[in-house]
């Protein structure tokens, strides 16, 4: 059961990883300001040094990851090019970021309590994400 668990929960943070970064890329060249710049491209360094151990151990697992769902992938890009089109600001953006951060630290600890019986390493892997998505939302308020 544990090496289930483990799995499973890597496989979310994989997609919550590649969901962020992908987030992150999207929005990047319409961001003005060269203080909230920082604070996004540091925020995405850091989630790509995560994948990168989440792949380690994905491949100690035999198991090729997960990515973001095609549908909730989809509507975020949707609604960000939408709020963009009307008002393209990094209000706007802060705005959507901050939404992205919420539904990423809540589908991060719905599985943490899911895959309870996942190794301390990989739920440790989780609380490291859960903690980026948070300070991340914290750090861009003043963009609010």
């Amino acid at each position: 059961m544990i090496e289930k668990d483990t799995v499973f929960l890597l496989r979310e943070c994989d997609a919550g990883v590649k969901m962020g970064v992908s987030s992150i890329d999207d929005i990047l060249e319409y961001v003005d300001d060269t203080e909230f710049l920082k604070l996004l491209n540091t925020c995405k360094d850091e989630h790509e040094s995560l994948k990168r151990e989440i792949d380690g151990l994905l491949d100690k697992y035999h198991d090729e990851g997960k990515n973001p769902n095609p549908i909730a992938k989809g509507m975020s890009w949707f609604k960000t090019n939408m709020k963009l089109n009307m008002k393209e600001s990094d209000t706007t953006i802060a705005d959507l970021i901050t939404d992205g951060c919420n539904m990423g630290v809540k589908s991060l600890n719905k599985y943490l309590n899911q895959y309870k019986a996942a190794d301390e390493v990989s739920k440790d892997i989780a609380k490291r994400l859960i903690n980026l998505e948070e300070k991340l939302a914290i750090d861009i308020r003043k963009f609010l």
